[in-house]
């Protein structure tokens, strides 16, 4: 068996290539949906379910750079000519099949390894070449538009596989030519020479496929936010000493060897303070957040569920704490109530004034385990027992009346 095509004949390089290809889709659909499916709730069903979901991702980068050696092999190669060009049709719908099945090969495994770069944590490819791919940020956005995408044209190459295995069966058990049997081992030769294969109808017609699937999926709603099942508590306005202008809360843990960061969107502070010399008590501040608010990329809502944050049975944390003047800056130092569990919390902060405006920094780490979060997940491996706690806020002081 010669390793390159000819006008009649597929090569030994070409029907490698193919059946390496077929044999990966057939792996790997139905391990990407196991994956999906799998439970979490306990340490070693994390662990089970991001093993899988490695195993997905890495097989997706291998098929992924399998198509594109197979699309550029193709390319340099004479395509074997139709066996029945005169079937206009069938020649119709089995060249665009084949553009859906080579764009599905590098699309559906591109989309999920970009979803993959622009999410922090869990299941890491295996690869020594990072995580990470050029112009994919760190977003959520980009996470949800990617996985949607992943998801369209997943089905897209399903129906293309399902059409190309049809159109097979049918060519070599109804018909009983020859089109099957070259891409088996041997030198089966077929086609007149006379013949070519027309490439643009058939490119536009799997562009168009291609655009309505699209546009269905986000018809059906696949492109929108999957809002979590825990409601967002209404805070109450607070009336303060200072006003806070902008700010953000933030929190970031380790999961699977890899950092998660994520922000509270609605909280209030009601602060009261005046600057001193030297140390001592200077303030007291009350900050209540909505623990509904939260996001925290792709595990947000299992972040809000009863096993953790449990945001249905505690909408909301509450810090009080006096502000204290230290040697080397200030200290809110008080307690957090969170998930009905009161904890001392000291944080440390860096504060600048400028008139009547204030602009602080500051972190401090806790532990999840003594607000019993997360106690489903014993090994620190999987997922971190410190949190790292994090608030930048610029606020105004109110004018004397």
């Amino acid at each position: 068996m010669t390793l390159t095509n000819t006008a009649t004949r597929y090569g030994g390089v070409a029907k490698t290539l193919h059946w390496l290809t077929a044999l990966g889709i057939l792996v790997m659909i139905p391990l990407g949906i196991l994956a999906n499916d799998a439970p979490y709730a306990t340490s070693a069903e994390l662990a089970d379910k991001a093993f899988l979901f490695s195993i997905h991702k890495t097989l997706g980068i291998t098929i992924f750079f399998l198509a594109l050696i197979r699309i550029l092999w193709a390319l340099s190669q004479p395509k074997p000519a139709p066996l029945h060009p005169e079937r206009r049709l069938e020649s119709w719908l089995a060249e665009t099949v084949h553009w859906l099945l080579y764009g599905s090969l590098l699309l559906v495994p591109l989309t999920g390894w970009m979803h993959h770069a622009a999410t922090s944590g869990f299941a890491p490819i295996w690869w020594p070449f990072g995580q990470s791919l050029p112009f994919v940020p760190k977003s959520e956005g980009v996470a949800e538009v990617t996985a949607a995408l992943h998801i369209i044209l997943e089905r897209v190459l399903l129906v293309s596989v399902v059409l190309h295995v049809a159109g097979a069966l049918k060519h070599h058990v109804i018909d009983r030519d020859s089109t099957l049997r070259r891409m088996l081992p041997g030198r089966t030769e077929a086609g007149d020479v006379r013949h070519g294969h027309r490439r643009l109808v058939p490119l536009a017609s799997a562009l168009m496929i291609w655009g309505v699937a699209i546009g269905a999926g986000a018809g059906l709603g696949v492109f929108e936010h999957e809002a979590s099942a825990a409601q967002v508590a209404a805070l109450d306005e607070v009336e303060s000493d200072w006003t806070v202008q902008e700010g953000t809360l933030s929190i970031a843990v380790v999961q699977m060897g890899s950092e998660v960061t994520g922000s509270f969107a609605d909280w209030t502070a009601d602060i009261a303070f005046d600057e001193r010399d030297g140390p001592g008590k200077a303030g007291e501040v009350t900050v209540t957040v909505a623990i509904g608010s939260l996001t925290l990329g792709s595990v947000t809502s299992q972040a809000l569920g009863a096993d953790f944050l449990a945001a249905e049975q505690f909408p909301t944390a509450t810090f009080a704490a006096d502000i204290v003047r230290v040697a080397d800056g200030y200290e809110a130092q008080g307690t957090l109530s969170l998930r009905d569990t009161d904890v001392p919390v000291t944080l440390p902060f860096q504060l600048t004034l400028d008139g009547d405006t204030a602009r602080m920094e500051g972190r401090t780490t806790l532990d999840r385990r003594v607000y019993d979060i997360g106690d489903n997940m014993s090994d620190e491996g999987q997922l971190g027992f410190s949190v790292d706690l994090s608030v930048q806020l610029t606020a105004t002081r109110l004018p004397e009346s």
